[in-house]
């Protein structure tokens, strides 16, 4: 096999959740594309990795620091959103629905992947309490994101602050039919009065 062809096949196996033949389509897709538009492709790599950063306020990713959310002063300063990482910030941020500050915790505690609280941004979140009345728990509803909204919960007990998590039940356009037994209990925990 040809080598040049061999290593970028390799490099692409190194991008997560790309197998052998995945990363021999995108190894094929490169050579068959113009200098041009692939030069344009490799660029904006180098480009996002020398720019984007991490906000010091929030660990969010940015290009200028503190990130937008951070400077932005018609933000609730009370109230800060905690997440798991950068793509659940974006999915709450598009609903509208959010007016907060946010915490990107940098992952969940997962003992099984060698990841603990001390790998994880809480001592960051807990340096940016005062004068906030709420803190919103976003994580997944997974055994890591559940023990990490339980440990952060507790963490919290000892601050005059408010602890929510986010709803846990069946979505919208779901059928009760096929819902499993944990979706079912989390749903009939979180019910609500109409």
């Amino acid at each position: 096999m040809i080598r040049a062809l061999t290593q970028l096949i390799e490099a692409f196996k190194k991008l997560p959740s790309v197998g052998q033949k995945q990363a021999e389509r995108y190894a094929l897709f490169v050579i068959k594309n113009s200098e041009d538009s692939i030069e344009n492709f490799a660029s904006a790599i180098v480009n996002a990795k020398k720019n984007i950063k991490t906000c010091s306020i929030c660990c969010s990713l940015c290009e200028e620091n503190p990130c937008e959310i951070c400077s932005d002063e018609k933000r609730d300063k009370k109230t800060i959103c905690v997440v798991e990482n950068y793509t659940d910030l974006q999915v709450i941020e598009k609903t509208g629905k959010y007016k907060g500050l946010y915490h990107v915790l940098l992952g969940v505690i997962s003992p099984l992947d060698g990841v603990y609280q001390d790998n994880l941004s809480i001592k960051s979140l807990l340096k940016r309490l005062d004068g906030v009345k709420e803190v919103l728990i976003a994580t997944n509803p997974t055994v890591e994101g559940d023990a990490t909204a339980m440990y952060i919960s507790d963490v919290l007990k000892k601050y005059d602050i408010t602890v929510t998590r986010l709803a846990k039940g069946i979505p919208s356009g779901g059928s009760i039919e096929y819902a499993d037994e944990v979706t079912l209990v989390n749903a009939l925990d979180g019910r609500k009065k109409i």
